[in-house]
């Protein structure tokens, strides 16, 4: 058996059925933090399935204190559009060249834009970006009309969030390098977010659970009283 490093040792001590308000999970974090700059993450297990369309979970929050991250935005407009898009800071812009480009595997983005009369040129690429997540969706925001402050929600901090199969939502909140009031601030925009995204088909308790924890770090279970509304 492979002989633990003195971190892994100090994180099996932990308590792993208690309850921590969110400083002390970030105070605990910052315990066991590694070498680099690591992301702080949110999960939620939610009370929802969602396979069925009811209880579907998803959506967009502005993170007040940022992500820490470089956001990296593909834009499909044409004209006065592509040179609002590009002013406001979007990596790439185009149209029918982009959609190509896309079909020959660059697809290094984390957000996809795209204005109303461009959806026939990206329609054709749902199977690429489908799986990916980044087909852009007028119920988030990513299809619209004003592509400059859509570029400037998705360099500023704007994230999406997304139940997974197993009815769980997993998202950054920043980096532990973040002032813990910044962290806070996040978490408490996120949590916010997904409690108001309760769908109509969510039945019994529906935020169930929820655990902090950093990218090498321990999952911490946070109490629901830390949650408005669980």
């Amino acid at each position: 058996m492979a002989k633990q490093t003195k971190k892994q040792q100090t994180v099996a001590k932990l308590d792993g059925e208690k309850l921590y308000s969110v400083d002390e999970a970030l105070a605990t974090l910052r315990e066991h933090k590694a070498k680099f700059d690591e992301t702080v993450e949110v999960a939620m297990n939610l009370g929802v399935d969602p396979r069925h369309a009811d209880q579907m979970v998803r959506g967009m929050v502005s993170l007040p204190s940022g992500t820490g991250k470089e956001v990296k935005v593909a834009v499909f407009a044409k004209g006065d559009n592509a040179e609002k898009a590009l002013a406001a800071g979007a990596d790439k812009v185009g149209a029918e060249d982009l959609m190509e480009d896309m079909q020959a595997g660059n697809l290094d983005y984390d957000r996809v834009i795209a204005t109303p009369d461009m959806m026939g040129v990206v329609g054709r690429l749902g199977k690429v970006l489908g799986p990916k997540g980044l087909m852009p969706n007028p119920k988030l925001g990513t299809v619209t009309p004003n592509v400059e402050q859509a570029v400037k929600d998705a360099k500023g901090g704007q994230v999406e969030f997304r139940v997974e199969k197993q009815g769980i939502i997993h998202s950054g909140i920043g980096k532990l390098s973040f002032k813990d009031e910044d962290l806070k601030k996040n978490f408490k925009a996120l949590t916010d977010a997904i409690v108001k995204a309760k769908p109509s088909g969510a039945k019994g308790k529906y935020v169930r659970k929820v655990t902090l924890t950093s990218s090498m770090g321990p999952g911490l279970k946070v109490s629901l009283e830390e949650v408005e509304g669980a």
